[in-house]
């Protein structure tokens, strides 16, 4: 997925914003580097949402991919043979049997058992399994363990959890890279609402497996977003509000053309500069509340523009709805939708309001509800938005970007190619319009649409050399076509477009990771982009799961962590919380199974 700014939805990228919501067996889809990522996701962090694009993939994925990978196939049958036999090893029948040892008629009471769990009998399996126990040499250890886990696999028949989690601890206890108990344990702890628990079995499987089973890795990433879904609400309530970067809050502002609140301030709105006071802003003319806020803007002392956009509310001021919409907007920034939604919803709600104003409220409201993964809710506001304010540029600009997160691509170009109309000097519309066609070309596996794509990139570049955007995505896709190279020297060109913009550094990271398998280099391009902009959450992320690779399990939590407190949505706090749990249980099966995947 391209580093496509998506400047409605504070704080992330465009193909993150909906990472969440995305099932694993789903999330493959689309410009990532050829190969699916969920294999790629898992073997890093067991089960995170989409995160880091195509640089990173053939960490893992592609490996995987190559050995390929087995189904979801269900762990549901005991183990051994459902010969006949009697239950009680203890009365054999037939000339030879008085000579069988205890292992021989514990193991003839697991097969009668079998026999009884296939014909759905379960408590007579479950007596058999008892008896098998209870015969069994107490220094067979595979055998008893195999007894257990069969035992365990009967109770889980009868949905009884509780002792389901124990038979398959006491077959761990025994063996403790039995694969088939550990799972059944994890299944069992996930219905016993255990969810740590659970999460430390399933890693261990995933690792046993190799990140093979897509059973195993599903439930991974189910309980990983549970996790990360019920910390992140507990945090986010009792989070202090931060405000992103100047470099950000500009890029934000920057993606709007019809947006009243970010234009500069008018002559008649400020008064003359005191020439004896050199290199002080000029002072607002009226006692506005918006306008000083507007001048705050001007000079990038971003903290106190939503204090004074409430004294121009709370004075009833000339300027109220303008305060609403710059206040609602610098309450996104800082991730506190709560507060936003009811300024957004009053100016959006006031007909005599300029349209510009309710339009732009209506984007980012939209966009807040994209966020917040109600897909309908943000289409609705889109709709109005077109409706009220049909020549609005921005309105489909955004709703473009909207659909492309929503794969309805043909919808997203309509939307770019409406935008270029309005304004042909529209050089990110045309980069995305770019980007939506290539993605749909890539996906479909057409190679003469993406040669057309490709060529649609090397004309928006052409045509708007300083457009940093046009550059970063021909990147992506000149990376997903492994023209590592070339996407390199479009990093390049980003960067000097735009040498404060902290996610172009991390991105031409991972392509060092791709291309050279350059690991220096990476994260050095990755500290770089921390040192620009020491509140990119994108870039601790990354370097948090470069970290999860290296086998540096310590430092990766400390990278999510940084990224937590960064993060400015609910949705975006369960995501980095997903990581951060995964991290911690693989410290946790090291520690109790010695086990960890390979590293870099």
């Amino acid at each position: 997925s391209p580093p496509l700014p998506c400047p409605a939805l504070p704080g992330r990228r465009c193909e993150r914003v909906m990472a969440a919501s995305k099932p694993v067996e789903a999330a493959g889809g689309g410009g990532g580097g050829g190969v699916g990522l969920s294999r790629w996701q898992l073997a890093l962090v067991l089960g995170a949402p989409i995160l880091l694009g195509a640089g990173a993939l053939y960490l893992w994925g592609r490996r995987a991919a190559r050995r390929g990978g087995k189904g979801a196939s269900e762990r549901k049958t005991p183990e051994g043979r459902a010969s006949p036999g009697p239950c009680g090893g203890g009365q054999p029948d037939g000339p030879g049997h008085e000579e069988m040892s205890p292992l021989d008629r514990a193991q003839a009471a697991k097969n009668k058992g079998n026999k009884y769990f296939k014909a759905g009998k379960y408590e007579q399996a479950i007596q058999c399994y008892t008896e098998a126990i209870s015969l069994c040499p107490p220094e067979k250890n595979l055998d008893l363990s195999t007894f257990y886990q069969n035992r365990a696999a009967a109770y889980e028949q009868l949905q009884k959890w509780t002792e389901v989690a124990q038979d398959c601890t006491k077959a761990v206890d025994l063996n403790p890279k039995y694969v088939k108990a550990l799972f059944r344990r994890a299944k069992a702890h996930e219905k016993l609402d255990n969810k740590k628990e659970c999460l430390e079995d399933v890693t261990a499987v995933c690792i046993l497996e190799a990140f093979q089973n897509q059973q195993s890795m599903l439930l991974a990433d189910k309980v990983l977003k549970l996790l990360g879904k019920e910390k992140a609400k507990e945090k986010y309530k009792n989070r202090e509000p931060l405000m992103p970067s100047p470099q950000f809050i500009k890029s934000y502002f920057s993606s709007f053309t019809d947006d009243i609140i970010s234009q500069p301030l008018l002559k008649g709105e400020k008064s003359d500069e005191d020439k004896d006071k050199e290199g002080e802003a000029s002072e607002v003319k009226e006692n506005s509340g918006y306008l000083r806020a507007k001048q705050y803007m001007e000079e990038e002392n971003y903290d106190k523009i939503i204090s004074e956009s409430t004294k121009e509310i709370e004075a009833k001021g000339k300027y109220v709805a303008e305060a609403l919409l710059l206040r609602a907007t610098f309450y996104l920034l800082i991730g506190n939708a709560n507060a936003a939604k009811p300024d957004l919803d009053q100016v959006i709600s006031m007909e005599d309001a300029n349209v510009k104003l309710r339009a732009n409220a209506l984007i980012k409201r939209g966009s807040m509800y994209m966020q917040q993964q109600q897909p309908v809710l943000s289409t609705q506001d889109f709709n109005m938005a077109a409706d009220i304010d049909p020549q609005n540029a921005d309105v489909y600009h955004h709703r473009g970007q909207l659909k492309i997160l929503l794969d309805q691509i043909e919808e997203a170009v309509e939307d770019f190619d409406e935008c270029i109309r309005l304004r042909p000097d529209s050089a990110l519309a045309q980069a995305q319009k770019c980007f939506a066609l290539y993605r749909q070309a890539y996906t479909g596996n057409n190679p003469l649409p993406v040669q057309v794509a490709m060529k649609g990139f090397e004309d928006v570049i052409k045509k708007f050399p300083k457009c940093a955007e046009g550059y970063a995505l021909y990147a992506q896709a000149l990376t997903d076509q492994q023209q590592f190279g070339k996407a390199d020297e479009m990093y390049d060109k980003c960067i000097d477009l735009e040498p404060d913009n902290a996610t172009t550094y991390v991105h031409k990271g991972l392509l060092q990771l791709q291309w050279k398998q350059d690991l220096d280099k990476g994260l050095e391009l990755i500290s770089k982009a921390i040192e620009i902009d020491n509140k990119c959450d994108f870039a601790y992320e990354t370097m948090g799961t470069i970290e999860v690779q290296r086998g540096n399990l310590d430092k990766a939590i400390e990278m999510f962590n940084k990224a937590i407190n960064l993060a400015k949505s609910e949705m975006e706090m369960a995501h980095l919380y997903s990581l951060c749990d995964a991290a911690y249980a693989q410290t946790e099966v090291a520690k109790k199974y010695g086990l960890k995947p390979p590293t870099l």
